[in-house]
Parts: structure tokens; sequence; C-alpha cells
């Protein structure tokens, strides 16, 4: 890229960066240190405000980035990750949504430790959390890494490098001095952001194609290189059993993992009441709907326009697909209006970045310090009059360590698809967190021995699977490419991980010698359908 692409989009880049400061510094300055505070922004979001917050939190890098690279790579396949994401929403919304506003106060673990033994259950919960959070994090690094190395034309690993640490460190700064009425504010600018940048983009393509929709395709399909299979299933997720298996997984994941995601759960408690939390789904359905809608024009726009082969060059995983359509959009490499739409969708994708990996490590800092943290804090002395405070400066310090984990993972991960590894978070999500929450909330006789087993016996397999899949070793794409320790033949867990948690917590409830307490099922049961007692 020339000097004059560069120079817009770090303009560009910077505003975000000194706009989203100031509000991190203006909220810090404004805050009364309290745990409430940190972790849910006080309870005071209306839903529309809390909406928007939810669909910046979850339009990742993975969907503005990754979604449209494998549409643009393997087309209609590549329709099951934007399918997936948006579906997932429904069984958060009927299952999930009303129930955690009302059982809990900031994380998941509040929810299944209402009825159980606290101490094992928040650390089993804890550590699931933090597991998901950073794998999802990692994610949004390689995202980071993608952009850079494409603004800089490829100068070097030590850029890719720079830049993620320089991510990492914002993120520290957002979550560790504004909380979660910093990262909401943050959230919400960025869904701003990127809807409009989407909405612009899908508005340019149509116009090069007068509107006609069936042109855009039939012209992605003829430079795609597989004719009419480009638009039928089969092309990355056909080619064999494995491959069909692999499609159900991914499927399975992406539909039931939102509903076990820490760093969604968590912004539930950032409205007042459990209305005001269903009434924050559907203004996220709404607008986290339109966007995915507008994905597949892009997508299918950039295989049409840039060409697959442009775009492997690029990023053999797809992830600069959008950067690239939008420079051609523009007028191409060397024109004004090239070099200004890439400099703002450059712009939009990291403010993106930033956004989300703000709520997550903000979620994942909370289970550090509101769970692991509290939970051994708590052993053997009842002394609670400090714990709010101090589990806040517990929480600012794991933000730091969550952001080194997350930037030395990203760097290990750089040349992987960014939707194919929030896949993964999602497959660990779906495996270890939903199942506890579902029995929790439905299952009169589940035990703490059911709730820790169903934790464990899922995100166990899952991170076990995922190690011994094609992801890690044994083909050319893996991490480790030079070595083979691959017998599992999917690249996502979720068909075996997710049965074997719900599994687990049944096996370990029913060889419980525990008697299930009627008195606090029948109080949660109440307490989760109409409100009463609810913080």
């Amino acid at each position: 890229m020339t000097g004059h692409h560069q120079a817009l989009t770090l303009a560009l880049f910077s505003g975000f960066v000194i706009v989203t400061l100031a509000i991190t510094t203006w909220v810090s300055r404004n805050r009364h240190g309290s745990a409430e505070e940190f972790y849910a922004g006080g309870r005071l979001f209306s839903p529309m405000e809390n909406g928007f917050a939810i669909a910046g939190d979850y339009m990742s890098a993975a969907s503005f980035l990754g979604v449209t690279g494998l549409i643009a790579l393997v087309g209609y396949d590549g329709l099951l990750y934007a399918v997936g994401f948006q579906v997932a929403w429904l069984v958060v919304l009927f299952l999930v949504a009303e129930l955690v506003r009302n059982c809990g106060r900031f994380t998941l673990a509040d929810v299944v430790a209402a009825r159980m033994s606290e101490r094992p259950v928040r650390i089993a919960t804890g550590m699931s959390s933090v597991t998901v959070s950073v794998l999802y994090l990692v994610a949004q690094m390689v995202g980071a890494g993608s952009l850079v190395a494409l603004l800089l034309g490829r100068t070097g690993e030590a850029a890719q490098a720079w830049t993620v640490i320089g991510v990492g460190a914002l993120m520290v700064i957002y979550v560790s001095l504004g909380g979660m009425r910093a990262t909401t504010w943050i959230q919400i600018v960025k869904a701003v952001l990127l809807l409009g940048g989407t909405i612009a983009l899908t508005v340019l393509v149509l116009l090069r194609f007068h509107g006609d929709v069936d042109r855009l395709l039939l012209t992605a399909a003829n430079r795609s290189g597989h004719g009419d299979a480009f638009l039928a299933p089969g092309l990355k997720y056909g080619g064999s059993w494995t491959a069909r298996f692999d499609f159900m997984s991914l499927g399975l994941a992406l539909v039931l993992g939102t509903a076990g995601l820490p760093h969604i759960l968590s912004r539930f408690y950032t409205v007042p009441t459990a209305r005001a939390a269903r009434r924050s789904v559907v203004w996220a359905i709404g607008l986290i709907g339109a966007f995915y809608l507008m994905t597949f024009v892009l997508g299918f726009g950039a295989a049409a326009i840039v060409g697959p082969d442009a775009v492997r060059r690029s990023n053999a995983a797809g992830n600069t697909a959008v950067p690239l359509l939008a420079l051609d959009l523009g007028g191409g490499a060397d024109s004004t209006g090239g070099a200004v739409l890439f400099a703002i969708v450059a712009a939009v994708a990291f403010a993106t970045i930033l956004a989300v990996v703000a709520g997550i490590t903000l979620a994942s800092s909370a289970s550090v310090a509101h769970d692991l943290y509290a939970s051994l804090r708590r052993r053997g002395h009842g002394r609670r009059g400090s714990e709010p405070r101090s589990e806040v400066a517990v929480a600012r310090v794991a933000a730091v360590g969550i952001g080194v984990l997350a930037i030395a993972l990203g760097l290990l991960a750089r040349d992987l698809n960014v939707a194919f590894l929030v896949g993964l978070a999602f497959a660990v999500a779906a495996s270890a967190n939903l199942p506890v929450l579902l029995y929790s909330l439905f299952w009169r006789g589940f035990t703490t021995r059911g709730a820790v087993w169903a934790v464990y016996g899922g995100l166990v397999p899952a991170l076990g699977l995922v190690l011994l899949s094609p992801v890690v070793s044994g083909s050319p794409g893996s991490l480790f490419p030079d070595v083979d320790f691959q017998y599992f033949p999917l690249e996502n867990p979720g068909l075996v991980s997710i049965p074997l948690g719900f599994l687990a917590g049944w096996l370990g409830t029913v060889t419980s010698a525990e008697t299930p307490d009627d008195a606090k099922h029948a109080e949660t049961e109440v307490r989760s359908l109409t409100g009463a007692g609810a913080v």
C-alpha cells in the first residue's frame, strides 16, 4: 500500500483511538469504584443502548473480515457462519436473556452457584469462561495482524507483532480504567461506525451491478474458478463424510455457542430489569440480522470484483477481502477514492477489533476476580467487607495478564481465518457453559457434582479434540505443519464435545450422593421467571 493509504488509515484510526480514550478517561473520573459500576456499568443503560452495545460486541473481526473472506473464497458454504451467528440469537432470546438477568449479578457462575455449593462451581465456570474469552480474543488479534499486514504491504512480521501488542495495550487501558461503562460506549460508537461502513460498501457493490443480484452472483461464480459449484453447498464441507460432519459440527457450535459466551451474558446485567434485557436482545437481533444480510453482498461482491485469487494472494485465509473490495470500489490502488475508502474500512475494522477485545477482556477479568479469586479468598474466613473493592483491583490486574496471553496466542495463530477461530470459541462455549446453564435453570434435580462435571466434561474434550485436530498439526494450514499428531479428523469439535458436556452433567448428577435442594430450586425458578429478588 502507498504512503497515502497508510497516512489516511492511521489518521482515521488515531481519531477513533483518541475519541475512545477520551470516553474512557471521562468515565474513569466519574465512577465510584464499586463492583457493580465496574462489572455492570451501574445497570443504567437503556434497552436501545444495550442493544447497540450487544451488536457492537458481537459483530467482531470474525464477522466483518472472516465471514466475508470465507464467502469470497468458498461461496455458499461460507454463508453457514452468517446464518449460524444470526440463528443463535433465537436461543438467547427464548432461553437465556431474561432468566440470566434475573438470577445473576455479574457472571455465569452467579446463575449456577445460586443453588449449588458455591466454590467448586465458581472455579469450574470461571476457568471455562476465561478459556472461551481467550480463544475469542485470539481471533481479534489475528484480524488486527491481517489488517496491518495489508496496510503496510507485508513489510515484515515485526509490524504485525507491534500492531497486535498495541491493540492488546489499548484493550487493557479501556478495561482497567473505564470498566463496563466505558466499554459499553466504545461498543456503541463502534456499532454505528461498522453498520455505516457496511451499508456504504453494500450500496456501492449493488450500484456496480446496477442492483442486479443475479448478475453479481453469476460474476462471482465465474471468477471463482468453480462455476455453479460456488453457489451450491458442498464446496468446502461436501467433499467427504469428514467434511460433512465438520459442517454439522460447526453449525451446532455456532447456533448453541452464543448463549454460553461470557461477554454476551455479562451484557444482560447492564440493564435494570429482565424486560429491558429481552428488549435489548430484540434490538440486537435487528441490528445483527441487517449486518449479516449485508455480509452476503460483500462476500460475493469481493469474489466478483476482486476475485478469490487476489484475495488469497493478500491473505490465504481471506481475512483481507473487505479492505481489498473497498479499494477497488473506490477506484483502485492509485486513486484518491480508493485510498479514502480503503482507509475508512481499515479504520472501521480496527475500531471493531478494539471494541470487541475490550468487552471480552472485561468479561474474562470479571470471571477471574469475581469467580476464581473471590472463591479462593472466601475459603476459611468470612471477611466480606472489603471484597467488592479488592475484586475490582484484581480484575484490573487480570485484564493485563489476559491481554498478554491473548497477544502471545494471536501471534502464534496469525495465519488462521478469524471466523474459523471464533467457531472454536463457540464450540467450547456450547460444550462447557451452555449445559451447566440450562441444567441449572431447568432441571430440579441438578447437583453440584453435575454442574462441575458438565463444565469439565465439555471443556476438556473440546480443547483436547482441537489439539488433536487438523487445526494444530498434520496439514499445510496447521499451526504446526511440520509435525503430525492429528488423530481427530474434524476441525471443529462441537459435534462430539457438546453432547459430552450434557452427558457429563447428567452422569454427575445421577451418581451424586447430594440431595437436591428443592427449596433453592423453587426460589431460583420463581426468581428467574418473575424477577422477584433480582439484583
